[in-house]
């Protein structure tokens, strides 16, 4: 996990393309004092990347002067590591700061961000290749990707004449993984940024504004951010809220040239299509067999009874050895291959626990299927975390089912050690951990978002007890001990859900409007991930120096889920706990999760008893809570230090 950030001064920046009413900002630099620093934003990245902090500055400005003006192309531009050294006869110029932290999980030799190299040009990157670019047991993600874009034309063109040579938008189509990136190519004087197809690396921006003309990247905001204020207008305090937005998902370029009207630079956004026919497919989420004819019906409910009587069915057998043969390749891809490993065999092998890989584990389906699949892809010597959060102590239900997961993957898979950390809090007493919390959600504002973010912010630090029960004669005997997970790498559920009906609103669309109204609610679901969840999701977790790793999210999982029938999937004419998910609970009994099979779903907000205790401290009880719709309530700060009210 890495945290990557951008920062352009005095470019005027054109998005008509992206927003055609948009004007552009004077790109002076600023006058007026901002609220947050470059070291604001090195303090936010660094949390996500602590192994090492670099920056880079590319400045550009013109060496002729403004009677040349008309002749101005982008090959008259020079690049220079201080403009006023660089003699310029011409005030034309721009910075690009480019800022990367780095969490090292790939490759035998460190690597420091941002990335440079001979021809000039810079990366910073935050993801992880899968597939799509070659990358060796013993290289790293990032040397790799900067060697491959490299190579790619040096022009925007939807073809290349050169045999073999692929665009930036060619080659980023084509890698299979989650990442963000930004990269200056030097040759075409052209900036590309962008985040993969599913949104799985979080990416804000700030597009220029009258307030603040200069165009930000950044994998989180700054706290000071969260709320800027802009002196006093009409006897009030004016407020810019909603600083940052959520890049939406895809490649972006910006071509610098000299804009012949004013004299400044200017840098044209567009947003390019993805080329890859394959991610094409997954993003458009349609699927062939939707609403069952009665014949399939017929044979589907046969093998309901068949299952009951029997106990199982061999055609369901076979396609949900399908599905979990997929899921275990997209676990092994997250686990393997992983600098991690040798770093736990140097520093904590004469320690007593040895887990460099943890799973948010609620003891729920998906967290339940992501252990026993862990199981089998890594060495038996590793110990595997097991995170679980309660703001209830014992009595939250995920605590109780987290116990009991403990004890069914205990007795199926007696060789593993199982590290089952319980995470205590009291939302009361989390005063600036709230506030901490509230900036990484950012521009996330809601009740719900605000709970699931401590939630999750809080799994993720994975300090908490170590819950073991131990066999004494003739009873058993329970013993907590302190314990701080120091696992870097987190697989999380996000996706079983929106991929397999796991949702209540998925049971009242259907009632409604049947299979089609489902198919279509699962896939708005899908193609919003990246906006209610995974930016949020992966802010709040990697804030701990941890990288959260999604296998259901994987696209082969995605592939192989899109090529089922509907109703394999799921079947909601079916109770809660059978019918939801049900592709899912078939996969967790090949397992052998025959009690996790039958667990009905539980959101984390629900499940840890955190929305409940929020209710109580916002609105004074559930119930008035609920009558306020509380989780889409949007969060109030009052303009005194970001506090909430």
């Amino acid at each position: 996990m890495c945290g990557i950030a951008l920062i352009i001064s005095g470019i005027k920046i054109d998005l008509s393309c992206l927003f055609p009413d948009f004007n552009c900002p004077s790109p002076q630099f600023l006058s007026h004092q901002v609220l947050f620093s470059e070291k604001d934003i090195e303090a936010a990245l660094q949390r996500r990347g602590p192994n090492s902090l670099g920056a880079h500055t590319i400045n550009l400005c013109s060496n002729i002067s403004h009677d040349e003006l008309k002749d101005l192309t982008v090959e008259s531009f020079v690049q220079t590591e201080r403009v006023v050294e660089n003699g310029c006869k011409s005030v034309l110029h721009g910075e690009l700061r480019f800022i990367g932290a780095t969490l090292q999980l790939r490759g035998l030799n460190p690597v420091v961000q941002p990335l440079t190299d001979a021809f000039g040009n810079v990366l910073v990157y935050n993801g992880e290749i899968y597939g799509g670019i070659n990358i060796g047991s013993d290289r790293n993600d990032t040397e790799i990707l900067m060697q491959s874009l490299r190579q790619c034309c040096s022009f925007i063109s939807s073809t290349c004449s050169e045999e073999n040579r692929k665009t930036v938008p060619e080659l980023l189509s084509r890698i299979r993984g989650p990442w963000a990136l930004v990269y200056w190519q030097d040759s075409s004087k052209t900036l590309w940024f962008g985040r993969d197809a599913f949104g799985r690396r979080s990416l804000l921006v700030h597009w220029p504004t009258q307030h603040d003309p200069r165009l930000l990247l950044s994998s989180v905001s700054p706290p000071s951010s969260t709320q800027q204020h802009y002196g006093i207008e009409n006897g009030k305090e004016k407020v810019e809220l909603n600083f940052w937005e959520e890049l939406s998902c895809g490649i972006y370029s910006i071509s610098m040239s000299p804009d012949k009207t004013d004299g400044h630079l200017i840098g044209q956004v567009k947003k390019h299509e993805w080329t890859d026919p394959e991610l094409k497919s997954l993003i458009a989420w349609e699927r062939a067999l939707i609403e069952p004819k009665h014949e399939d019906l017929s044979v589907h409910f046969s093998k309901v009874q068949i299952k009951q009587e029997n106990g199982s069915s061999g055609l369901e057998s076979e396609i949900s050895q399908k599905v979990l043969m997929a899921l275990r390749e997209s676990v092994m891809r997250r686990t393997a291959l992983n600098r991690i490993y040798q770093d736990f065999l140097g520093s904590h092998g004469q320690e007593k626990y040895n887990a460099p890989i943890a799973v948010l584990f609620s003891g729920g389906l998906d967290s339940m299927i992501i252990a026993a699949l862990l199981h089998q892809c890594i060495d038996s010597e590793y110990d595997i975390d097991l995170l679980n959060v309660s703001f209830d102590g014992e009595l939250a239900p995920d605590r109780i089912s987290g116990r009991a997961g403990l004890k069914e993957l205990q007795k199926i898979l007696p060789s593993r050690r199982w590290n089952l950390i319980e995470i205590d809090a009291d939302l009361l007493k989390l005063t600036s951990e709230t506030k901490h919390v509230m900036s990484l959600i950012n521009p996330a504002e809601t009740y719900m978002d605000l709970n699931i973010g401590i939630a999750l912010w809080l799994a993720a630090g994975g300090n908490g007890w170590l819950y073991e029960e131990m066999r004494m004669l003739d009873h058993a005997k329970c013993q907590h001990v302190r314990y701080k997970s120091t696992a870097r790498i987190l697989l999380v559920g996000s996706g079983a859900d929106e991929q397999c009906a796991g949702y209540g609103r998925h049971r009242t669309k259907f009632r409604n409007t049947s299979w089609l109204g489902l198919h279509e609610e699962m896939k708005l679901d899908m193609q919003r991930i990246w906006k209610r969840n995974l930016g949020r999701d992966d802010r709040c977790m990697s804030d701990n120096g941890k990288e959260a790793r999604f296998p259901f999210l994987d696209e082969d999982v995605i592939r192989t889920l899109l090529d089922l029938p509907l109703w394999d999937i799921a079947d909601l004419n079916q109770p809660s706990g059978v019918g939801d998910k049900k592709i899912l609970r078939e996969v967790a009994q090949l397992l052998g999760l025959n009690e996790a099979a039958r667990l009905p779903k539980r959101a984390i907000q629900f499940g840890s008893r955190i929305a409940r205790e929020s209710n109580r401290k916002n609105f004074g009880s559930n119930r008035a809570a609920n009558q306020a719709s509380a989780g889409s309530v949007i969060i109030y700060r009052s303009s005194d230090n970001n506090t909430i009210a």
